[in-house]
């Protein structure tokens, strides 16, 4: 029977659209916050924007941890959930906070000593390594909250409580946003004004966040080796997975600087384009994270067809949403670019970087989307093998051998990043419909 003339599938699209809505609002309230970061940075120059976009990507690598714990998280706590399992549920929940507040404790600690080395070693422009220090600095005292933030957020969403993520993630982005423009234009901090935004407003969610979960945890505290080891099993391939796409984005900024003309521009307008393409990406990824939990929760309950089903209409809904943003920021590219930038080359290759970037993003959407059921059943293998593959065997070598090796410029970069993403949308559609994923979901928990 097909799917769109099965009697639960507008159950499965209210499902969906009550997690979708609540996650495409905050994925926004993250955009918002980083056009913000990258006006105000704008304001400083074009080197103090390569530098943010330096900073903020080195950033991303240290809390590539807490995005895996928050996966593995969710694909765990969703179906003990709706399994009604209840003392093993509360186990998963303590279990995953304490291992997630651990770890970014850690890299709180291991940021900030490394932060100089790390860049200095990167080969960037001393100018812009120089300008991208502190930022890394000051961003890494906030890798804990970051960390609290992003747990206590996947605990919420996988219990069905993802309004009161909501509001904590509306208290974030309004400080955040606020306090950019306060710090950073009216005080002495200046570009370092960015980073204290970020750390001020990471803490102040996770207070919040922290009041909300607590009502979910034991009393006794219970903690589970066991639990913590299926977590991890699960997040390690999505953590190995952020590491290969992070790093992947630092070779590109490599790739950028051994351009032989306006390398500092292009880099610019790529930190530029990739915010512009947020826009985009980041409701893609909030269909992606809803996806995991629709699935996770069908999954718990043993409803394994409306579970393939309701991966489907969730991408589906996803991508309808993805080509309306896209002929909007299409149809207003260049006043963007301009807003961000008042250098006219970074402006005119941010415009040539969307134009190009947006052929690919209705099957970006579809593939991350996808991605998210995968993760929900607990496939993360799968989904970091083939973005792993696209990414290291087709987007790097190709933007290498065409923009540096055969000299055909920043242009030839944005097409290999679009021809990897092709390949990812193949793969994991053709894995997707193969249906192997749902056999091998049943997750085993401490007795």
């Amino acid at each position: 029977m097909s799917i769109f003339s099965d009697k639960n599938i507008r159950r499965i699209l209210l499902d969906s659209w009550s997690v979708s809505w609540p996650m495409t609002i905050i994925m926004l309230f993250e955009f918002f916050i980083g056009l913000s970061d990258v006006y105000v940075a704008g304001r400083f120059g074009k080197t103090a924007q390569a530098a943010y976009g330096l900073a903020f990507q080195l950033y991303f690598v240290f809390i590539i941890i807490g995005m895996a714990l928050s996966v593995g998280s969710v694909s765990v706590i969703s179906r003990l959930f709706t399994a009604r399992q209840k003392d093993d549920f509360g186990i998963a929940v303590n279990s995953s906070f304490a291992v997630s507040a651990a770890s970014g404790a850690l890299f709180t600690i291991l940021g900030i000593i490394f932060a100089k080395n790390t860049i200095m070693a990167l080969g960037i422009s001393q100018e812009v390594a120089i300008t991208a220090v502190p930022l890394l600095v000051i961003y890494s005292f906030g890798l804990i909250f970051d960390y609290v933030l992003m747990n206590t957020n996947s605990i919420l969403r996988a219990c069905d409580m993802i309004k009161r993520s909501l509001f904590a993630m509306t208290v974030v982005c309004l400080m955040n946003i606020v306090l950019n423009f306060v710090l950073g234009l009216h005080t002495p901090l200046g570009l370092r004004g960015i980073a204290v935004a970020t750390v001020i407003s990471l803490f102040t969610g996770s207070v919040i966040n922290i009041f909300y979960t607590k009502k979910l945890m034991p009393r006794n505290l219970n903690i589970s080796k066991k639990m913590i080891m299926r977590i991890l099993a699960i997040s390690w391939p999505s953590g190995l997975l952020q590491v290969m796409w992070q790093l992947g984005g630092i070779v590109l900024f490599m790739i950028i600087g051994m351009l032989p003309q306006r390398s500092v521009e292009i880099m610019a307008a790529f930190t530029n384009g990739m915010k512009i393409e947020s826009a985009i990406f980041l409701p893609a990824f909030a269909f992606n994270m809803a996806n995991a939990v629709v699935v996770g929760n069908l999954l718990g309950k043993k409803e394994k067809t409306d579970a393939f089903n309701g991966g489907i209409l969730t991408a589906v809904s996803g991508v309808g949403i993805v080509i309306f943003l896209t002929v909007i920021i299409i149809l207003n590219a260049r006043f963007i670019a301009v807003l961000l930038s008042d250098n006219p080359a970074v402006a005119e290759e941010s415009v040539r970087y969307i134009y190009i970037a947006m052929i690919a993003e209705p099957l970006m959407a579809w593939s991350v989307i996808l991605s998210g059921a995968l993760n929900g059943a607990g496939d993360t293998r799968t989904v970091m093998a083939i973005i792993s593959f696209s990414m290291w065997c087709v987007r790097i070598p190709l933007a290498y051998l065409l923009a540096i090796h055969l000299k055909l410029g920043a242009a030839a970069i944005w097409w290999a990043m679009n021809i990897s993403i092709f390949v990812h949308s193949a793969l994991i559609s053709r894995h997707y419909f193969k249906r192997r994923w749902i056999d091998s979901s049943e997750i085993s928990v401490p007795s």
